[in-house]
């Protein structure tokens, strides 16, 4: 296998440059492109040189081989011949999955809603269930975690949360958990001890700035509000809670996680930033769906993703056809290995349809 990537370093120099000069943070849209374009290629160029280091010293272990008599010298250059031609085979490989195509948003801050769907109070009980194993989860990953919005239900559990995930990689990371969950079990209040299933939606919205997404203020119908107290906290009513609607799309959004109006509105613009933007985002990627590489990917949104079946301590991820035992851990936080399984298709489906590339 060949690589031709001497252009990729050059296109990473470049990027170096343009981002050394002091005209290029005049124009901070200009500085995120650049920014994000030099760490996805970052990766693929030190891979690459680390390929070319291994190339020169293959080449010069078999000129020993083939110009030296000395025996003990020559049982040295077998030896970096033969680590050298090892570390080429491992490195080919790495630098084929780093150029495989990338979500733009892998190293974006993350909205994680997690909201009840069919079940009433059972799936409210879930969705807080999950919710909480998202942040455990995601503060042992080190990632910060914080409740940005939430409505309970009557009985104090959550019909809609909206937690704001920060740190490198948060999209990539979390990505894979969007659209439906269902659960099975025995509710506790269900008496005959029949299993019922119910089902709640997870959305991972990248975040975005202003210059990302235009928001017109005529567009927006913004009404100020009481608030109903935070998740996991007494209640603390007050009259600063600010509820924004988008009129054209009829998305709205619910604000509350400060005292002050003007914290809440300007909160609940960037909440509402990253619902557009996600909707926009889900737009182009049907538009272009048959050309998407990974099988991961080309899941209805109408459908389940994951069934937590609780009688049979059996998580079922329907994208890839895969078994996890464990409900107990899994829904305290350990959530890796789920996460790590559906990267892992995602890459091996995005390798096999890239195999047909002459490299």
């Amino acid at each position: 296998m060949k690589f031709n990537l001497d252009n990729l370093v050059k296109d990473y120099d470049n990027l170096n440059e343009e981002l050394a000069k002091p005209e290029v943070f005049k124009d901070q849209k200009k500085v995120r492109e650049l920014s994000s374009r030099k760490k996805q290629l970052e990766e693929s160029v030190e891979l690459y040189k680390e390929y070319k280091k291994a190339n020169e010293s293959l080449q010069e272990a078999v000129d020993i081989l083939y110009n030296e008599k000395d025996e003990e010298m020559r049982e040295l250059a077998k030896m970096q011949k033969d680590e050298s031609e090892t570390l080429i085979e491992e490195l080919e490989e790495k630098i084929k999955i780093s150029l495989l195509p990338k979500d733009n948003d892998d190293d974006k801050n993350i909205m994680l809603e997690v909201r009840a769907w069919t079940g009433w109070e059972e799936a409210s009980l879930f969705a807080w269930e999950l919710a909480k194993s998202y942040t455990i989860f995601a503060q042992n990953e080190w990632f910060s975690i914080e409740v940005v919005e939430q409505t309970l239900s009557e009985t104090g559990w959550v019909k809609e949360v909206i937690m704001e995930v920060k740190w490198e990689w948060a999209y990539k990371r979390f990505k894979y958990e969007s659209w439906v969950h269902r659960v099975q079990r025995i509710p506790e209040t269900e008496s005959k001890w029949r299993v019922h299933t119910s089902a709640i939606t997870v959305a991972i919205m990248p975040e975005v700035d202003e210059v990302d997404i235009e928001i017109r203020e005529e567009d927006l119908d913004i009404k100020a509000c009481r608030s109903s107290g935070a998740w996991w906290q007494h209640v603390n009513k007050t009259d600063s809670a600010i509820h924004m609607t988008h009129i054209p799309t009829g998305v709205s959004v619910f604000c509350q996680e400060w005292r002050s109006q003007h914290k809440n509105k300007e909160r609940a613009l960037q909440i509402l930033r990253s619902k557009l933007y996600t909707m926009e985002e889900e737009k182009r990627i049907r538009e272009r769906w048959e050309q998407r590489l990974a099988q991961v990917w080309s899941w209805d949104r109408s459908e389940k993703i994951r069934t937590y079946n609780f009688p049979q301590d059996r998580v079922t991820d329907h994208r890839i056809g895969q078994n996890f035992s464990g409900i107990p851990q899994i829904m305290m936080w350990k959530l890796g290995h789920i996460i790590d399984a559906l990267a892992l298709a995602d890459e091996q489906a995005k390798l096999e349809a890239a195999s047909k590339i002459n490299w």
